[in-house]
C-alpha cells in the first residue's frame, strides 16, 4: 500500500463517488463491486491504458479509507462527515443545484452553511487531486456537485490540463442568476481548460453568463481569460456501452427472461415500460395519468395493455424524494383501483433497483419505452432501450426536453406537460405499423451504436488536448 500511495498519476477522474459500491457479507467481511453506470465502462479502458486514479466519496460518512485497488482501478476515497453528507451533498448538490438546474421542477433552497460545506467539500478533492496527480497529468472532474474543483485545482496545480463535464443540464440564464453564488461556481468552471455540455444550448448559457457576469471577452465557444488562458465552452452529448448492452440483450438467459416477463404480464398485445430513477425531474406522475386515462376512458382495454414502470429508489433523505415516493404510490393505487379488476392491474410498479441483466430483459420485454422527463441532461435509459432493440422492433416515446431528443430524431415526441397529447402519441406508438416502426428504430440503432461512450470520452479527451494550441482547439464541430 505504502508504494501506491505515494506514486503520482498521468490521469485523474474526480468525481463525487467512487465507481463501487460496498457489499457486505453475511460473515461481516466487506468487499466491493463495480457500480452500474457508463462513466465506470467508458473511463475504466482509459483509466488502465494512461495508469490512471478515480478519487472520489465511497457512500458511507464519517469514515477515512485508504486507497485500495479494485478490478485493475486505483480507487482513492474522499472522507465525507455526516453533517457533510447532510450539507454538501442533499443539501447544496442535491437541494440547491439539482432542482435549478433542471428548470425549477421544485423550488431550490439557498442555504449559506450549505454552500460553505459545498466550499469545503470542493477544497478537499482539489487538494487530494493536487497531491495526486503527475506534472502535467490530466486530470477529468464530473459533475455539479464539483464545480469549484477546476479553479481550485488551477491555483494549486498550474502545470495540469484540467477538463470539467456536466452531466445534467446547464439551465438558462434567467434560472442561473438566481443563485447567490453565481459568480463563484463560475468562475470555478472557468478552472478548466474544456468545460463539457450535454448540448449546445448549455455552453451557449454559459459563455454568455460569463461574459454578462465575470466580465471576460468571448467568442463563440471560446473564453479568452485575462491571463492569456483560454477555456473552450463545448457540447459533448454522453453516451453509453451501446455493444455491451446489444449483447448482453442477446443472451439466451435475457432473451428466455423478456419472455417470462411477458407471460407474467399475461400476454397482453402491449407491455409499455418505464425505467427511472424516482425523481420529480421524470415526469413520472404525468406519464402514468396519461396511461390511466386512456384505460378508464376506454380507449384502449385492460386486457390489451399493461403498463410497467420501474422507479429505482433514489435520495431517500431529501424530504422532496419522500414527498415524490408517497405521491406514487397513491397515484398507482388510485389508477389500478379505479379501473384495474381481479387478475387485471394496468400499472405495475416495482420501486426498486435491479441488475443490468434484468434491465435488458424489461428493454427486450417492451414494445414501448416510454422516457417522459420534464428535464433531463441526456436520459441512458433511452439510449439502452435502442441498444436492446437488435430486431428493429418497437417503438420509443421520448420527452422533447431530453436531451437524447436532439440525437434520437425518430423516436415518438411528447411535450410531458401535455397530458392529452402524451395520451395520443403514446397511442400512436402502440398503433403503428410494423414497417414504421422498423424504419424508425433503424434510424434510431445507427445513431446509438455510432456514437457510443468510447467516441464520447475519446472526442472530450483529445480536445481537451489540444485546448490552447496555437490559440484554438480540436474539432470543429
Amino acid at each position: 500500500m505504502g508504494r501506491m500511495a505515494k506514486e503520482r498519476a498521468d490521469f485523474l477522474v474526480i468525481a463525487n463517488r467512487l465507481p463501487v459500491d460496498r457489499v457486505v457479507h453475511p460473515d461481516g467481511s466487506i468487499s466491493w463491486r463495480k457500480s452500474p453506470g457508463g462513466l465506470v465502462t467508458a473511463l475504466e479502458p482509459v483509466m488502465k491504458l494512461r495508469g490512471g486514479a478515480w478519487i472520489g466519496w465511497h457512500g458511507a460518512s464519517d469514515e477515512d479509507l485508504s486507497e485500495f485497488e479494485h478490478d485493475g482501478l486505483r480507487l482513492v476515497p474522499v472522507p465525507l462527515s455526516e453533517s457533510e453528507v447532510e450539507e454538501y451533498y442533499e443539501g447544496f448538490s442535491n437541494a440547491t443545484l439539482w432542482p435549478l438546474y433542471h428548470d425549477v421542477v421544485v423550488t431550490p433552497e439557498y442555504h449559506r452553511e450549505w454552500w460553505d460545506a459545498y466550499v469545503r467539500v470542493n477544497l478537499r478533492f482539489a487538494t487530494k487531486a493536487a497531491e495526486l496527480a503527475a506534472e502535467n497529468a490530466v486530470v477529468w472532474v464530473q459533475d455539479y456537485q464539483l464545480q469549484l474543483v477546476p479553479q481550485m485545482l488551477r491555483e494549486m496545480r498550474p502545470d495540469l490540463r484540467i477538463g470539467f463535464f456536466l452531466h445534467i443540464p446547464f439551465p438558462p440564464k434567467e434560472l442561473f442568476q438566481q443563485l447567490p453564488w453565481r459568480r463563484q461556481i463560475l468562475e470555478g468552471l472557468l478552472g478548466a481548460d474544456l468545460v463539457g455540455f450535454q448540448m449546445p444550448g448549455g455552453a451557449q448559457n454559459f459563455t454568455q453568463l460569463v461574459r454578462q457576469r465575470v466580465g471576460h471577452r468571448t467568442a463563440r465557444d471560446t473564453v479568452f481569460l485575462p491571463d492569456g488562458r483560454v477555456v473552450l465552452a463545448r457540447a459533448y452529448p454522453i453516451s453509453i456501452d451501446a455493444a455491451g448492452f446489444e449483447q448482453l440483450s442477446r443472451t439466451p438467459e435475457v432473451i428466455a427472461r423478456a419472455q417470462e416477463i411477458r407471460d407474467s404480464l399475461g400476454n397482453p398485445r402491449h407491455v409499455m415500460i418505464g425505467i427511472d430513477r424516482l425523481d420529480y425531474t421524470k415526469g413520472l406522475p404525468q406519464r402514468l395519468r396519461a396511461f390511466g386515462e386512456l384505460i378508464s376512458d376506454g380507449t384502449i382495454d385492460v386486457d390489451d395493455a399493461v403498463f410497467v414502470q420501474v422507479a429505482t429508489p433514489s435520495r431517500e433523505r431529501v424530504m422532496q424524494y419522500r414527498k415524490l415516493r408517497d405521491d406514487i404510490n397513491q397515484l398507482v393505487g388510485r389508477i389500478n383501483g379505479d379501473v384495474g379488476r381481479i387478475g387485471q392491474q394496468p400499472i405495475q410498479y416495482l420501486h426498486a433497483s435491479f441488475p443490468r441483466e434484468e434491465m435488458a430483459a424489461m428493454y427486450r420485454a417492451a414494445d414501448v419505452m416510454v422516457v417522459t422527463p420534464l428535464r433531463d441532461g441526456m436520459n441512458l435509459v433511452a439510449k439502452e432501450y435502442v441498444a436492446t432493440r437488435w430486431d428493429d422492433r418497437g417503438a420509443l416515446v421520448l420527452s422533447e426536453f431530453a436531451g437524447a431528443a436532439a440525437e434520437l430524431k425518430q423516436a415518438f415526441k411528447v411535450n410531458p406537460h401535455d397530458i392529452n397529447g402524451m395520451k395520443s402519441v403514446m397511442l400512436e406508438a402502440m398503433r403503428s405499423n410494423a414497417v414504421d416502426l422498423r424504419k424508425r428504430m433503424r434510424a434510431l440503432r445507427k445513431q446509438v451504436m455510432e456514437n457510443d461512450i468510447d467516441k464520447w470520452a475519446d472526442c472530450f479527451l483529445t480536445d481537451l488536448a489540444s485546448v490552447g494550441e496555437s490559440g484554438q482547439s480540436g474539432s470543429d464541430d
